[in-house]
């Protein structure tokens, strides 16, 4: 098994960012693979786009978060070696880009959802802007503490398929369930399809990541009058 470091692609912001969208992709893609998303859910470039890079390469090929032995429940050999650097790396996105993590969106697909709710659910962990999560689900990992109980405010959305044979969709219902039962804002949507991101679930996205960068502005202008 070979460990890279993480690598990632920049989607620039048209401008001075105004927040930053991090996208992770799923098992055997790579850095490429949600990079258009960035022009979709932000199309007036208001922030910076980042699409790291799992950091393990496992047969048949691609790139990977760890390695699959029981769907719901990473595999913790490789789980934490790679949640260690990929939170090293999330950590330096305000030295780099300029913003802190609570104007960063953190979302992903497969297992990108699952390292998406690890970085962002887990004790101890800094609140992201909010948390997109297609066909995945909320990891259980031997020594991973998940508290959605401080994580007020944190909005997210979840699209699942319902045909999805990977991930099945009972694995987003729960997610659903365990957030909305803790008090968080939940987009819920379903889809009749397999193990992919529903395009017009996209578009409806739109004005949902737009109306959180919105709400950044606001934010400062609270702390600046503080």
């Amino acid at each position: 098994m070979e460990v890279d470091p993480i690598q990632h692609l920049v989607r620039p912001a048209a401008g001075d960012p105004e927040g930053a969208l991090v996208l992770h992709h799923g098992r055997g893609a790579d850095a490429r693979d949600l990079y258009p998303l960035h022009d979709i859910l932000d199309p007036e470039r208001r922030l910076v786009g980042l699409c790291p890079q799992g950091p393990l390469a496992l047969p048949p090929g691609g790139a990977h978060w760890y390695v699959v032995r029981q769907v719901g429940s990473p595999d913790p050999q490789t789980f934490w070696p790679t949640f260690g650097r990929l939170t090293e790396w999330f950590d330096s996105i305000e030295s780099e880009h300029g913003v802190d993590v609570g104007r960063t969106l953190v979302g992903g697909f497969s297992q990108g959802a699952v390292m998406s709710y690890a970085l962002s659910l887990t004790a101890g962990r800094p609140r992201p802007a909010a948390l997109l999560c297609f066909s995945g689900f909320i990891p259980k990992v031997e020594g991973l503490e998940i508290d959605l109980d401080d994580r007020k405010g944190l909005p997210v959305a979840i699209g699942h398929g319902t045909q999805d044979p990977i991930i099945g969709v009972e694995f987003g219902r729960e997610a659903k369930r365990l957030l909305e039962q803790a008090g968080r804002d939940v987009l819920y949507r379903e889809s009749p399809m397999s193990h992919s991101i529903d395009p017009s679930f996209l578009k409806t996205l739109v004005p949902w990541v737009g109306s959180i960068v919105d709400g950044f502005g606001s934010t400062h202008a609270e702390e600046a009058g503080s």
